[in-house]
């Protein structure tokens, strides 16, 4: 057995071991109260040099402590940043998911590509796709083969392609989405344990995000075209497999295409009022009295309600024209199951919150930043540096828990903070920590989609083993791995914006002397 099959089996079964999220957050919640404990009876302090506060740490098991976990544990749960924005923009998601609008665009897209640009817009489109959450999965990636396979290509080839651009390109979009809202969401909180006053909002990684799309989409088109199609060589079904009917390519019918129209006025329609919105006199959307790079702030503010709010009006708009829409009764029933999907999420919120809450409370995460970036200081380290670190880190939790808020959520209120006193903005943080959860999505049988991409695959050949889809996807993995960390080190060099009015560095307040920040 080679070296690489030896890594990969114990990843695998180390990965096996691991609990689940819940169970992971509750060890993680035993493990602070006991080292909460310990830095209160030693006396464990530092001073945030933003505020000028001494940070103590506290035992959580103090009767206030106690006392704010029991009897303010609805408020915890009420209070956790991401859920109220992930539910907000669900209800709005729901509806244009279930009526269809999200299948139909990307089959559209994907169905009227011509052949010489298949590959690119087989990526940009499942990097899009991201707003559709799991559909993307199940839509994309199997469409995906099956019009390579129509063009006379390798229909393995355009499932790895469509896989490549779904899950390891995850951090890349056009437009920010449900996503942002929650990695962003999980940023604000641990932004505010130094400076209270921070606030992060949706847009705060856009031009990231874009970035990611143009400098992941050509690396997908080489590694396709060039190298693992001629890798998996002429396709020649195999007995019991056939080229796809024209019926598989499903083509939109007439009521589809309506229904496109439709929503594509809709877009418009709210386009041009958040729009009028902005540029009206006294706008709720602009503040006069703020910096001028801060002066739109509430706009970007407000995109969590025009993303919740748009995926309503088109998804409504398309279920009219496509008839998938009968009555109002099928738009309630349609945001119901789509907070029902929500379950798993929720379920793991409440215990994330209350792991995020209790940090806040001890006071260890503000300590171990202050600490931690006195100690990176005086190894004088770049920026760029640091940030692959945070980069390489995500990437190496990714190969074990799939869930990007979790694992945001257990790093953020150490490294958000420990960065932010070392100039970096908390956006930026985010930023390379998205890029490290995207990277190696598509290298880990861990990941809980490997096993139906497998099955997508068996389709075509049954004889494709776990073994052959992770040779297959582990030049895109590496690639994107190497392009990330090029990307977030150039980002950081060039002082490139990230999103409206967000830059790489955050500044202390004047009143901070270097002594102080460390």
């Amino acid at each position: 057995m080679s070296v690489a099959s030896r890594a990969l089996n114990a990843v695998e079964r180390i990965g096996n071991k691991l609990p689940d999220p819940v169970f992971l957050f509750l060890w993680l919640i035993l493990g602070l109260i006991v080292l909460s404990m310990v830095g209160a009876g030693l006396g464990w302090s530092a001073i945030n040099p933003v505020t000028g506060e001494q940070l103590k740490a506290e035992s959580l098991l103090s009767p206030a402590n106690l006392e704010r976990l029991i009897i303010g544990m609805p408020r915890t749960l009420a209070d956790f940043p991401p859920l109220g924005i992930v539910i907000t923009i669900i209800y709005g998601a729901s509806v244009a998911e279930r009526t269809g609008m999200f299948a139909t665009a990307i089959r559209g897209a994907l169905l009227n590509a011509p052949k010489a640009i298949l590959t690119p817009v087989i990526v940009i489109t499942g990097m899009v796709s991201h707003h559709a959450s799991d559909a993307s999965y199940v839509v994309v990636i199997p469409l995906a083969a099956v019009i390579f396979a129509a063009a006379g290509r390798h229909p393995l080839a355009g499932l790895a392609a469509g896989f490549a651009a779904v899950s390891g390109g995850y951090a890349g979009n056009l437009f920010p989405g449900a996503s942002d809202a929650l990695i962003l969401g999980i940023t604000e909180p641990a932004a505010q344990l130094i400076d209270p006053s921070y606030s992060v909002n949706i847009a705060g990684n856009w031009f990231f995000i874009v970035g990611v799309v143009i400098v992941f989409t050509p690396i997908v088109w080489f590694l396709t075209d060039r190298v693992i199609e001629p890798r998996l060589g002429p396709w020649k079904p195999s007995a019991g497999v056939s080229a796809p009917a024209a019926s598989e390519k499903q083509l939109l019918t007439s009521d589809e295409k309506r229904g496109l129209r439709f929503a594509g006025l809709a877009l418009l329609g709210m386009i041009a009022l958040w729009t009028l919105i902005t540029f009206l006199p006294n706008s709720p959307f602009v503040d006069p009295t703020a910096e001028p790079e801060q002066r739109f702030n509430p706009l970007y503010r407000s995109l969590v309600a025009f993303f919740a709010a748009t995926f309503f009006i088109t998804g409504g708009a398309y279920g009219v024209g496509s008839r998938s829409i009968q009555s109002h009764h099928d738009l309630v029933r349609m945001m119901r199951e789509g907070i029902e999907q929500l379950a798993p999420y929720i379920v793991l919120a409440f215990f994330a919150a209350h792991f995020v809450a209790m940090f806040n409370w001890s006071g260890l995460g503000p300590i171990l930043a202050v600490n931690a970036a006195a100690g990176f200081q005086t190894l004088s380290l770049p920026a760029p540096l640091l940030l692959i670190c945070v980069v390489l880190i995500s990437c190496f939790f990714d190969l074990f828990i799939g869930s990007a808020s979790a694992k945001w959520s257990a790093l953020a209120p150490v490294v958000v903070p420990m960065f932010m006193l070392l100039g970096i903005s908390p956006e930026m943080t985010t930023a390379a920590y998205r890029m490290g959860d995207s990277v190696t999505n598509i290298a880990t049988p861990l990941m809980s989609y490997f096993p139906l991409i497998l099955t997508f695959a068996q389709r075509w050949d049954p004889k494709f083993g776990l073994g052959s889809l992770m040779a297959t996807m582990l030049p895109y993995a590496g690639a994107f791995l190497i392009a990330g960390l090029i990307m977030v080190a150039g980002w950081v060099a060039f002082d490139l914006p990230l999103g409206p009015g967000v830059g790489v560095h955050y500044e202390l307040p004047a009143h901070v002397t270097a002594s102080q920040a460390r």
